[in-house]
């Protein structure tokens, strides 16, 4: 008899990646977000081809290389012979959040170039993390002598007075100024691979909200409520994508579920409000 082996789902697949936090693949789930774009992707292709960059990098290198003179030869390779930065003329193009479209034309945001760096870096064996940094992803490598914080788009190292300056922005819009001043340490606290792939989802969130793509929307927030499934704020925001799409019954199934959960949200009026008008849509069909 033969068997029947059904092909999983670009969503199912994605699933499976980031289903446990003790084995999460930041690579691979980075990678299968452009899956939504480009359906034919082949994902372990990709990681076949970043498994090469990292082949020729370590030919560089002696085997008994300080952690240093990896850090500066990675920065070489990766900035200054392969020609990654960041893509200053487009920013908020989606291919940004793509590693495909970022590996082929070297160009991304900070957290993309910062997956591809961080692969890299541990490949040399170099102790790095992500930091989730307000308005500009870095990462962060541990050498034995202390810490240092780069840029991802550039390699840049940044000291704690540029970092300071980098957060001003930030903290004035976010009223973190005076009596409300937190430590910079505490903006320097170490991403984990989930919170890495949600920022990266959130930035796509942003582009296709700010673009009316309702579609691409609904599909960025079908990966989010994979992800953090109780981060019930994403079913709210999927519910309201379906509506803009005219999928009646979906938005009030997530509208349901937001307002079940988010009891103290501030918009629970607004939600309420806009589950009935839903309803009378519903019914007038």
């Amino acid at each position: 008899m033969p068997l029947s082996l059904s092909v999983p789902t670009s969503l199912e697949y994605f699933a499976s990646l980031v289903q446990s936090d003790d084995h999460f693949p930041l690579l691979e789930a980075a990678a299968s977000l452009a899956q939504d774009e480009y359906p034919e992707l082949d994902v372990q292709q990709l990681l076949g081809d970043v498994d090469q960059l990292l082949a020729r990098l370590q030919r560089r290198l002696p085997t008994d290389a300080p952690a240093l003179q990896r850090l500066r030869t990675l920065n070489q390779f990766f900035f200054a012979d392969l020609g990654f930065a960041g893509n200053i003329n487009n920013y908020y193009d989606p291919e940004n959040s793509y590693l495909n479209a970022v590996l082929r034309t070297r160009r991304g945001i900070p957290i993309s170039l910062a997956v591809l760096w961080m692969e890299l870096a541990e490949g040399l064996g170099l102790h790095v993390r992500g930091i989730a940094f307000p308005g500009h992803f870095m990462v962060k490598v541990l050498l034995p002598k202390g810490q240092v914080v780069l840029d991802p788009t550039s390699g840049q190292s940044l000291s704690r007075e540029e970092l300071a300056e980098r957060l001003e922005p930030y903290k004035r819009q976010s009223g973190l100024v005076d009596d409300y001043d937190v430590p910079l340490g505490l903006y320097l606290q170490a991403a984990t691979p989930r919170d890495i792939i949600a920022r990266m989802l959130r930035n796509l969130k942003e582009v296709h909200r700010t673009q009316h793509d309702w579609q691409r929307l609904v599909a960025v927030q079908d990966r989010l409520i994979v992800l953090l499934p109780q981060a019930w704020g994403e079913w709210r925001d999927r519910g309201l994508a379906h509506a803009e799409r005219g999928n009646t019954a979906e938005a009030m199934a997530d509208l349901e579920t937001y307002l079940a959960h988010a009891e103290e949200g501030l918009d629970i009026d607004l939600v309420s409000d806009r589950l009935a008008a839903l309803r009378r849509v519903g019914k007038g069909r």
